[in-house]
């Protein structure tokens, strides 16, 4: 793949057009990156992206630039790095120091709460759909451990209100247990 100019601008603006018209967070954005960079350019195998998008759900910080960030060391080292992390975080701080600017006008305005209020819906209707394709990957894997762990997840945060950092601390440590155990019984039968 050429790394010229045209390259890193192609890079540089498909993560500045995702972050500047993708409202919703991580999960709205990491399908369309996935879609642009897979799909559209195929400059990743699906798989590894999607291994790219469960790294960066696992890290700490936004997961819209995480995911640029490993994105863009993929594709281009250290210098596809720092354009996609300034490609992916530009438009946020330039939209959030508008703004910052007219926050007394938007605050006080009925339209900007109307149409928060319709993106708010959009946003929870994607976030819907993500957590839908990730329940039945979960259910088609046919681990009773897996879904287990989501289930009780689930409900230790909808209806016993437990801290969401408690339960992935919890949720990691019976992971990496599991996969301990099931290690060590590999080598039994071998």
């Amino acid at each position: 793949m050429n790394k010229g100019w045209k390259f890193y601008w192609k890079l540089f603006s498909s993560t500045f057009y995702l972050s500047a018209f993708t409202f919703g967070g991580g999960y709205v954005i990491v399908p369309l990156m996935q879609k642009k960079f897979v799909d559209e350019y195929k400059w990743i195998e699906e798989k590894e992206m999607l291994d790219l998008v469960a790294i960066a759900q696992s890290t700490p910080g936004a997961i819209a630039v995480n995911a640029s960030i490993l994105i863009g060391y993929r594709l281009a080292g250290l210098p596809g790095t720092f354009i996609t992390i300034l490609g992916t975080v530009l438009p946020p701080l330039v939209i959030l120091s508008v703004i910052s600017l007219f926050y007394v006008s938007f605050q006080k305005s009925t339209v900007v709460k109307y149409v928060l209020r319709g993106m708010s819906a959009g946003v929870a209707a994607v976030i819907a759909d993500v957590t839908v394709k990730m329940g039945k990957d979960i259910f088609r894997e046919k681990s009773v451990f897996t879904a287990s762990i989501m289930i009780v997840s689930f409900l230790a945060v909808t209806i016993f209100d437990v801290d969401v950092k408690l339960i992935i601390l919890v949720c990691g440590l019976l992971g990496l247990a599991n996969g301990l155990f099931h290690k060590l019984n590999k080598r039994e039968m071998s």
